[in-house]
């Protein structure tokens, strides 16, 4: 079972049910700037979750497990503007850039081990499977 995304977005469940279906509405807010793109893999050993994030600290973001669904968050509040000599402002502009995204681990997770670590505008996930879980080689059985 692979990882399933879970949405935040009441008015559109039909849509976003099925974690390898077309993303509409990703795609939409992706444009808009406030989606960020994620990558998942799957190996024999874990799933990596990429969560691409330029320009952002590792304070920013806010990772959850509850029930089984990894939710990441982020907030950010740009600010500038001029001030004059009596340091009242003159013009002043800000900005708040937020994201959540959720995912429903399946049962081969190992929940008590993910490990996350942001560098260089990814933050990756590794969520370890569970040692009964991971995929063992195939082997020849002896007939007695």
């Amino acid at each position: 079972m692979s990882l399933i995304r879970k949405t935040d977005f009441p008015n559109f469940p039909s849509l976003l049910d099925n974690f390898f279906g077309r993303d509409m509405d990703v795609d939409f807010l992706k444009e808009r700037g406030s989606m960020p793109a994620v990558n998942i893999r799957e190996s024999d050993e874990e799933y990596a979750i990429e969560v691409a994030a330029p320009g952002m600290k590792k304070e920013n973001f806010h990772l959850l497990l509850d029930h089984n669904v990894l939710s990441i968050s982020s907030e950010k509040e740009y600010r500038s503007g001029d001030k004059d000599d009596k340091g009242n402002y003159t013009r002043r502009e800000f900005s708040y850039q937020s994201f959540r995204r959720s995912f429903t681990l399946p049962d081969a997770a190992d929940a008590e081990r993910i490990k996350a670590k942001y560098d260089d505008g990814i933050l990756r996930i590794a969520i370890p499977k569970r040692e009964e879980m991971k995929k063992r080689p195939s082997r020849t059985i002896d007939i007695s």
